[in-house]
């Protein structure tokens, strides 16, 4: 449908660029009844309102369509966030150790993490190795691949 709204509204410009160009280097051998191009002119200008119509309707369903999924991307968040809730407390994980997973789940390196929670990268990787343990995995792979196989098991919307 915008393919042709968009033909439309190049065929009444096209028009319009016609009639000047027409104009400017005499190219009409005979000149057209005055009616014929008030006919020709006003069916110009209503292709090009009926296009920029078209042209905003479409926009407000591009706008409608970009909130719903701006909507389910929250949703997905907030859904991953309850996930990573439920399995850190089944875990039985501390506080610190929270934390930790939640700057990995984040794709922070030890380093990153042991700066931002100002501790040794060495506390860091111990904290890790608890988590993967409480977990029961051996990385940070199989850890975040847990949590999407929930996300997929579940209905977000």
């Amino acid at each position: 449908m915008l393919v042709a709204v968009l033909a439309v509204q190049v065929a009444c410009g096209m028009i319009f660029i016609y009639d000047i160009m027409a104009s400017i280097f005499g190219l009409r051998t005979s000149p057209i009844n005055w009616q014929i191009r008030e006919l020709i002119e006003i069916g110009a200008i209503m292709g090009l309102l009926l296009g920029s119509l078209l042209g905003f309707v479409a926009l407000r369903r591009t706008e409608t369509s970009l909130r719903k999924a701006e909507g389910q991307v929250r949703v997905a968040s907030g859904a991953f966030m309850e996930v990573l809730e439920e399995h850190f407390e089944s875990w039985g994980l501390t506080p610190a150790e929270r934390d930790v997973a939640t700057f990995a789940f984040k794709g922070m390196s030890l380093k990153e993490i042991a700066g931002l929670r100002n501790t040794s990268e060495g506390t860091v990787k111990a904290q890790t190795n608890a988590i993967y343990r409480k977990a029961g995995v051996s990385g940070r792979s199989q850890l975040l691949s847990l949590f999407v196989e929930d996300l997929m098991a579940e209905s977000l919307v």
